[in-house]
């Protein structure tokens, strides 16, 4: 389980958004994770245990 995300950090789901991008930037961290679309910039919150399920990986941020 990736458990090394912080405010700001950059991340790839698993699937991508219907936008057709899949990179997305953490903006608020607590018992849900609120992420931002790169792309379209759309904003969805998810509990935290869904979130580490669709996670695939982080690529940078703060």
């Amino acid at each position: 389980m990736i458990t090394d995300y912080k405010l700001g950090s950059i991340v790839v789901m698993k699937k991508p958004h219907p936008c057709g991008h899949n990179e997305w930037e953490i903006t608020r961290i607590g018992a849900d994770i609120k992420i931002k679309c790169l792309n379209c910039g759309r904003s969805i919150m998810l509990p935290r245990p869904e979130f580490n399920k669709k996670l695939k990986k982080i690529i940078g941020g703060e």
